[in-house]
């Protein structure tokens, strides 16, 4: 039932809203939050960088499939909204076809591969260090190699476009994508680094016009000051945030340790605390 629910989501929402999860609590924030407006968040995003980094770990795919797993399968045991996995490059296309067995069987609706090559840099460094992309006939294989692999049609493997971040321009953009959507993929997730999102905005037109049934992903991370409601009247059809309880996490954290040492007692780091008994009330059954 979770693994279904993303694609009908997709069918019948204007816009879809994920927002990262890299712990069962989390995820529990993710599930329950509800803005002033009545908005909620429709599902998580299992992050490749928030999960390695929560473990101390740097972003280069260290955390393999089956520890990841692990920290999904605490989540799903106290959530049921539905998830999309960040696989990064996907691996070999060998490879992948195990992940996405993986996935589906553990109740994921969704994975995202991004069309690069060689040891994992993340993205919004752009061509700020070196980056390879995967030549179109070798990532529409493993497209191809991954939809021959799931059992149900829940399962969506969405293509991530890397040409924009790494200034191949929006040809580069628009011809790869539509080359894995005629692979195979189920989706497409496009990516900037920029804070105008004009680029996105027109890759939006361009894929519409193309395929106006193709589901439209984006991460604004950087042109954050765009709305979600505005992204889906480009035609965007899920709109993910993709770190931003872990960076809200750490600062937290960092802060309360420095004002217990600061004072050398905890009773100044208080006001930034909730309290016990909010702990304990947090979770049904905490005795």
């Amino acid at each position: 039932m979770r693994r279904a629910r993303l694609k009908r989501l997709i069918e019948v929402k204007p816009v879809v809203r994920i927002l990262e999860a890299h712990s069962a609590l989390s995820a529990l924030i993710v599930e329950n939050s509800k803005g002033d407006n009545g908005l909620e968040f429709d599902g998580m995003w299992s992050s490749s960088l928030t999960d390695s980094t929560s473990k101390g770990k740097p972003d280069i795919e260290a955390v393999d499939v089956t520890t990841r797993m692990h920290t999904i399968n605490e989540i799903f045991e106290v959530t049921t909204k539905p998830m999309i996995y960040d696989a990064d490059t996907g691996g070999i296309a060998e490879h992948f076809a195990f992940t996405v067995r993986t996935l589906e069987r553990t109740g994921i609706s969704a994975v995202i591969i991004e069309d690069k090559t060689g040891l994992k840099k993340n993205s919004l460094l752009g061509n700020e260090v070196e980056q390879t992309q995967d030549c179109i006939e070798n990532f529409c294989d493993k497209i191809k190699v991954g939809k021959k692999a799931q059992i149900t049609d829940d399962f969506m493997i969405i293509a991530r476009v890397e040409s924009l971040i790494l200034d191949k321009g929006m040809d580069d953009a628009f011809t790869r994508a539509k080359a894995y959507l005629e692979a195979g993929a189920d989706g497409i997730m496009i990516h900037s680094r920029k804070e105008d999102p004009a680029e996105i905005l027109e890759f939006a037109r361009l894929i519409k016009e193309f395929n106006p049934k193709a589901p439209l992903i984006v991460v604004p991370t950087s042109f954050n000051q765009i709305t979600a409601t505005e992204l889906s009247e480009a035609g965007v059809n899920v709109v993910i945030y993709a770190n931003h309880l872990l960076r809200a996490s750490y600062p937290g954290m960092k802060n309360v340790a420095k004002t217990i040492l600061n004072n050398d007692r905890s009773f100044e780091a208080e006001k930034s605390l909730m309290s016990i008994k909010e702990i304990l009330n947090l979770i049904p059954g905490t005795a």
